[in-house]
């Protein structure tokens, strides 16, 4: 350890960059503290804890984050404005009077090995911090070291963000509370000196003349995913005591190494490489390079933007936490955008979206933890909602639907997303698809598939031409309310076309199967408009106040009828070409201009790669590296903050760089200039497969589909198609001519 610190302060002091993985840097670095926790702080966090470091000097601020502490309730009446909002926990303060004037400062993030950094210099005394949390133990841990003996004196203060007070004990410091709506919490913070002393003055801890210093965090609350129990569950006191006297029995060489192996057990599944960024673009710190890499491609940077997906969703949403919500799990507010809430019209599915490809598929547990804990209470809203009214005139009976926006107490908000139960659903049968768990999906996945299906049955209205519709729909967040728009009905014909399916991989439900696969053929499907879209509506849509516009220049942030081509696929260049070409006149009408958020571009470059066109999809890419379109720190920009845009934009490389839909896999579908060689190692697909490719000068070099589900593997480079049944655990190799 003492070997690995000293390696350390000289990188400082040389001012080099960072480790690598396959030749790429992955690390956020920067020159100052920051001033903006949300947009500026280096994020980690373990699932259940998150941290915000600003990497101060004479003053380090830690913005702590519990994933559920949220305040509201069940809202039954659907008021945005009472459903509750993500909360902050509170700060933990460094304070080092002394440590002013400092020169050789680095701040940095290594997202490969999940470590944040800060490191200065002060009268010739060479400063150390490290930060990690760890999902092993269940605490944030800060270490701070020096290169000469004695350099250590301050104080540490935890501050709680809702006014309650907190209590030094020895060594400790126990901040405990109470929000509105009852929901109890806890944080603790351990301070643990090599050489010095520790005192305290009834509220900070006090320490003089250490060498060393090891801070241990640990918080919970006392929510539970439970409807029957009011989501509540026991005191967080005994827990959080538990956690931090275990964490602080072991060394802090033991915290470590038990973080690292956690986290490479994730991490490391996944490996890409671009190319080579120039040394002039190595060299810039990420808050200058961002902004260089928004006019001039940087590979390498790009690499990294790919993996901080990766890592954020890792260090955000683990099995038996709650899911990544609008800002992932960090907070710096209690009075957040959009409440930091669960945005069912696209935010929360694009959290999702790379999950399963990029290879994080226990990740994406939370979420139907969530969902699971939820429907008592949306199956109650709802049956009581005069606005699902069936064809007889009375309630709904069966299933549920959700608003816009949801809390974690089965609370929702703002206007009724009809079809957002269905979307939903996506992401289950992906859950199955990709994995092929049968438990999963007899226990979990089909249960929800099938009620949100007989929810759809009840409640679609028929044309007079026999056609099927969703009533009364909205395409997010743009147009009228009418029936038969375009998103829903995509959302739904996946549905449907995913409950089939699951059926037949179960065995079960034939003649229920057989009925919802009638009503899928029934429904209506998006027609191609005057010139050449892929219509929005039934009918084509004019502006009133200038009846010779059209939406060739309706520049919106969404494009929810798009839905179908990514992440649904009812329409694909191979099986619905027409569709396909309508999709990407609309795409193009819809610009990179105007509305556009960061968000929209990760979703774009989804969808340009599905279509195939791999170059748009990398000028989409390569627009969230402006200011305007992500922080400094790399999150999303909506403004403000918000998440989905990194997760969205790791789905959206996977999908550049190999597809399985259609029934088939197809490698470098949508590969573009920017990159001509390249490889990447552990991309999932649809069907029970893992994929490596290389590629060089633009072409496919070799190819490795390793088989986990033992089914049927054909394959698509361009033109070439290959099938082969591969058995569990079974490679089938491409080289470079491609037999």
């Amino acid at each position: 350890m003492v070997r690995m610190q000293k390696c350390l302060l000289a990188m400082l002091a040389l001012g080099c960059a960072s480790t690598a993985l396959w030749g790429s840097d992955l690390m956020l670095w920067y020159q100052q503290p920051a001033t903006k926790p949300i947009n500026e702080s280096l994020p980690i966090g373990n699932g259940r804890i998150g941290g915000l470091i600003s990497g101060g000097v004479d003053s380090d601020r830690i913005v702590l984050n519990e994933d559920s502490l949220w305040t509201g309730g069940l809202n039954p009446d659907g008021n945005y404005d009472t459903m509750g909002s993500y909360q902050m926990l509170g700060d933990l303060l460094i304070h080092l009077p002394a440590h002013q004037n400092a020169v050789a400062y680095r701040r940095d993030l290594d997202i490969g090995e999940a470590l944040a950094h800060v490191g200065y210099q002060v009268n010739g005394v060479k400063f150390f911090r490290e930060y990690f949390c760890s999902h092993a133990d269940g605490v944030l841990v800060v270490h701070l070291t020096a290169d000469h003996p004695g350099s250590y004196s301050g104080s540490i203060e935890l501050k709680d963000s809702h006014g309650a007070s907190t209590v030094a004990d020895r060594d400790r410091l126990i901040d405990s509370g109470r929000l509105k709506n009852g929901l109890k919490y806890e944080a603790q913070v351990i301070a643990l000196n090599e050489g010095g002393t520790l005192a305290n003055d009834g509220t900070t801890v006090l320490f003089t003349n250490c060498d060393s210093l090891t801070l241990l965090v640990a918080a919970g609350t006392d929510y539970a995913m439970n409807y029957a129990a009011q989501y509540r569950g026991p005191d967080p006191h005994r827990v959080v005591d538990d956690r931090i006297h275990a964490a602080a029995a072991k060394s802090y060489e033991a915290l470590r190494r038990a973080h690292e192996m956690d986290f490479h057990a994730f991490f490391d599944r996944v490996g890409l490489s671009l190319g080579k960024s120039s040394p002039e673009q190595i060299a810039l710190p990420t808050d200058q390079r961002k902004v260089a890499a928004a006019a001039k491609v940087d590979p390498q940077l790009e690499e990294l933007f790919f993996q901080y997906g990766r890592y954020l969703l890792i260090a955000c949403s683990r099995p038996g936490g709650l899911p990544a919500n609008l800002q992932g799990l960090w907070n710096d507010s209690n009075q957040p955008a959009w409440d930091s809430d669960y945005h069912a019209n696209i935010n929360i599915e694009m959290n999702y979206w790379l999950a399963e490809p990029a290879n994080l598929a226990e990740c994406a547990l939370p979420f139907f933890e969530l969902v699971d804990s939820q429907l008592p209470a949306w199956r109650r809203a709802t049956q009581t909602d005069p606005e699902f009214k069936t064809a007889d005139g009375g309630l709904a009976s069966r299933g549920f639907a959700l608003r816009t926006s949801h809390n974690i107490f089965g609370g929702m908000g703002w206007r009724w997303d009809r079809t957002a139960n269905a979307w939903y659903a996506w992401h289950y049968w992906a859950h199955f698809v990709f994995g092929g768990d049968k438990i999963f999906l007899r226990n979990t996945a089909y249960p929800y598939l099938k009620e949100t299906s007989e929810f759809w049955e009840d409640h679609l209205k028929t044309l007079p031409d026999g056609r099927l519709v969703v009533p009364n729909a909205w395409s997010p967040e743009h147009g009228p309310t009418e029936d038969g728009v375009s998103y829903s009905q995509e959302i739904v014909w996946d549905l449907f076309n995913n409950t089939v399916a699951a059926a037949d991989a179960l065995g079960v439900d034939k003649e229920y199967r057989d009925r919802i696969a009638g009503l899928r053929d029934r429904l209506a499907t998006p027609g191609v408009g005057s010139w050449g879209q892929l219509l929005e509506w039934m009918t084509e849509k004019h502006d009133p106040q200038n009846p010779e516009l059209d939406t060739r220049s309706d520049h919106h942030r969404h494009t929810s009828h798009l839905f179908a081509v990514y992440p649904g696929n009812q329409i694909s260049v191979a099986k619905t070409p027409g569709l396909a070409q309508a999709a990407k006149v609309t795409l193009s009408a819809r610009g990179d201009t105007g509305d556009v958020r960061e968000w929209s571009f990760a979703w774009r470059t989804a969808l340009y790669a599905r279509l195939g066109d791999g170059n748009d999809a990398h000028r989409e890419l390569q627009q969230l590296f402006s200011n305007r379109n992500t922080c400094l720190n790399l999150f999303g920009l909506h403004p403000p903050m918000q998440i989905d845009g990194n997760f969205g934009i790791t789905a959206g490389i996977c999908e550049m760089l190999v597809q399985g839909q259609a029934g088939e896999i197809n490698l470098l579908p949508a590969l573009p200039d920017a990159w001509p060689t390249g490889e990447v190692k552990g991309l999932r697909v649809a069907g029970g497969f893992t994929v490596d490719l290389a590629w060089s000068d633009g072409k496919l070099t070799s190819a490795d589909i390793h088989s986990t589900g033992g089914t049927v593997c054909q394959v698509r480079y361009g033109g070439i198609i290959r099938a082969k049944k591969l058995e569990v655990g079974k490679t089938l190799h491409w080289d470079g001519n491609l037999d």
